[in-house]
């Protein structure tokens, strides 16, 4: 993994509610929401792919008096954010959720995580190569059990990549539930449900690098 960008100062633009940041956070998080809604089983597994700081789950689950039924891995390689993701943790008594130190883009970050009944792609596919992105979704299905939900963001800067990704999503088994592009702002946000198989992950090897 690169370390070009300051993945802790690039959480800033969270605190102004009128950002494009803030913006795409506000649609995850509902997705969320609605996810938790539509699945009532007591235990529910979740793996948030670069969390960053967690506050796509986080800050669903601080609100919720069901979230004692979500176990989760914030999987994040700044130090500075798991540390601000923990702490998060510990402020909303969340103790189903851990922020774990380790790449992401690595198949064997992912033991014990998975297979997971929902995970958060937000911040990634936007920041890889666009092979990477392919083989990113081409990984899911190790990832996810069955009836899973992927979350998932990327920008649609030219040349916009996103018609592929739905249809690589597709190609890998999985219905599109949702796609948001607001006109205004170039970040989209897709919700797509695992029909397919289930597949078990690799323990190691690379999923995808960061680039930026």
């Amino acid at each position: 993994m690169t370390a070009t960008t300051d993945w802790h100062e690039w959480h800033l633009p969270y605190g102004d509610h009128t950002s494009p940041l803030a913006r795409r956070l506000r649609l995850v998080q509902q997705h969320v929401s609605d996810w938790l809604d539509e699945r009532p089983e007591p235990s529910l597994r979740v793996v948030s792919v670069c969390a960053g700081q967690g506050h796509d789950l986080i800050g669903v689950l601080a609100q919720r008096s069901d979230a004692n039924r979500v176990r989760a891995e914030l999987i994040e390689y700044d130090l500075r954010n798991v540390a601000a993701a923990r702490r998060g943790v510990a402020s909303a008594g969340l103790d189903g959720i851990t922020a774990v130190h380790a790449d992401a883009g690595d198949f064997a970050a992912y033991r014990g995580a998975v297979p997971a009944d929902l995970v958060i792609l937000a911040g990634v596919l936007g920041n890889i190569s666009d092979g990477d992105v392919q083989a990113t979704i081409n990984a899911m299905p190790g990832l996810c059990a069955p009836g899973a939900t992927v979350i998932w963001t990327r920008t649609r800067r030219g040349p916009d990549l996103t018609p592929a990704v739905r249809g690589w999503f597709a190609a890998a088994g999985f219905t599109e539930k949702a796609f948001h592009a607001p006109p205004d702002v170039l970040f989209s946000v897709g919700v797509h449900q695992f029909h397919g198989q289930p597949q078990d992950a690799p323990l190691s090897g690379r999923i995808f690098t960061f680039v930026v």
